[in-house]
This record gives C-alpha cells, sequence and structure tokens, in this order.
C-alpha cells in the first residue's frame, strides 16, 4: 500500500490497536501449489530456454513488489489485461485501491477504513524494458533464480488475484502509480493484517520459498526472511537506504 506520509511506527502501532486478530493474514483461496522438483509436467523441453529464470524483490520502508520477466509470465499461463503489450520486464505488487489509485491516503477517515476495514485492494501491473536497478533506482533490490517450471503456480496465483471481465481478462480500474502501466481489480480484500507484504509472502512461497507471515507484514520482517535460506534472495541494490 502506498500512503504518504505513513512510518513504520503508525504501521506498528495499528498492528497493536488491533490486536492482531487471528483471522485472515494469507489470502483467501489461493491455489494450491503443483510444482515437484525433478518431476516432468509433460512439457516438451524449449529450444534456447535456460531452465532457471531471474526473479527480482524490490523494497521501499514499507511497501514490497516483486519484478518478472514478462515472457516468462506469458508462457507459463499468466493472462494480462487486453492490449498491455509485451515489455521486457514487469513490476507486480498488491495494496488497498483508495491508496493506489489516489495515491496515498490523504484524509484520516480514508487511512483508518484502509487499515482496520475490509477494504477492495487491487493489484498493479507495469512494464519496464530496462534492467530492473535503472527502472527502480530508489528502491532496495534483491534478486533470486528459480527454476522455471514455477511459472506456472506464480502464473495461476497472479491470474486467481484478479477479478475477471466477459473477456477472461483482469478488470483495469485505472493507470499506474507510476511507470505507464495498469491498477487491477483484485478478488481480496485489504486490512491489517493483511497487508501489502502478505502477498509478496504469497508470491514467494509460488517461487518455492518458505516464508512465515506473521513476521513479514512490515517490509524489513518480509526482506530479513528473504534473505535467508532457503530462501536466498541476494541483495543487488541498495537504494535510498537510512
Amino acid at each position: 500500500m502506498r500512503a504518504s506520509g505513513l512510518t513504520r511506527s503508525l504501521v506498528i502501532a495499528a498492528l497493536a490497536a488491533t490486536g492482531i486478530s487471528s483471522c485472515g493474514i494469507r489470502l483467501p483461496d489461493t491455489p494450491a501449489l503443483n510444482y515437484q522438483a525433478g518431476v516432468s509436467n509433460n512439457t516438451p523441453p524449449q529450444v534456447g530456454r535456460d531452465p532457471d529464470v531471474l526473479v527480482w524483490l524490490i523494497a521501499d520502508k514499507l511497501h514490497t513488489g516483486m519484478v518478472f520477466p514478462y515472457d516468462w509470465l506469458l508462457e507459463s499461463g499468466y493472462v494480462p489485461p487486453q492490449g498491455f503489450g509485451r515489455p521486457k520486464y514487469v513490476t507486480l505488487s498488491w495494496g488497498n485501491r483508495t491508496a493506489y489509485i489516489e495515491k496515498g491516503l490523504h484524509t484520516p477517515w480514508k487511512f483508518f477504513r484502509a487499515l482496520f476495514t475490509p477494504t477492495p485492494s487491487v493489484m498493479e501491473l507495469i512494464p519496464a524494458d530496462w534492467y530492473v536497478v535503472e527502472v527502480c533506482p530508489n528502491q532496495r533490490v534483491w534478486r533470486k533464480l528459480v527454476a522455471r517450471e514455477r511459472g506456472t503456480d506464480l502464473a495461476t496465483f497472479l491470474n486467481d488475484c484478479s477479478k475477471h471481465g466477459p473477456d477472461g481478462r483482469p478488470i483495469v480500474v485505472s493507470t499506474s502509480s507510476w511507470g505507464g502501466g495498469v491498477v487491477m481489480e483484485s478478488r481480496h480484500s485489504y486490512f491489517i493484517p493483511r497487508v501489502c507484504n502478505i502477498w509478496t509472502v504469497h508470491a514467494i512461497e509460488t517461487l518455492g520459498g518458505q516464508i512465515e507471515p506473521w513476521s513479514a507484514i512490515i517490509a524489513d520482517g518480509l526482506i530479513r526472511q528473504a534473505e535467508k535460506s532457503p530462501n536466498d534472495f541476494e541483495k543487488v541494490w541498495p537504494g535510498q537506504e537510512r
């Protein structure tokens, strides 16, 4: 979630105020993972395709997202919005609809409602053709190689996050907060503790990672786990760290 003026201390205070209820930190009814190492999926090997794919985790002080090669998502079964184009990479993240569309939560009521009540959410999809660090120079950036076959679980998860129109494609509600992308309607609700970083937890798990979501509500908690085995994300750019 992108909320101007929101600090880490406010998020922690909000968590305490809600008592961190045990209800539904994870996104509900997400598809089961099907990837099994060493088990053929009956798909013929593709000539010239590397067996592993480089993915990226990006983060500012509060918010995390992921960057993926777009061709890999498409070959894995991801269904994009109509007319999205064919960039080299895409940045994906998830959060409160109002915060994304209005580029922040600009009143106390909007802030309270977004954090403490179930509110509509969106998934942002941003195209890029430059190297990831050049596209996101102010973000902290990590990278990791994952098996190409894991793309099927990732694409299934991403497809499941969105609401779809009669054409079977994601419903676009706005342009992205930056980068000329789109904001798509999500079928999940946003509230504390189900914040943006919990979406990232799910995305990393589709790639074979293991993340404890209660320790990943805050971005730095997610990052600490992402850097450790078996996740092993390698930091490649410090961004604007304090």
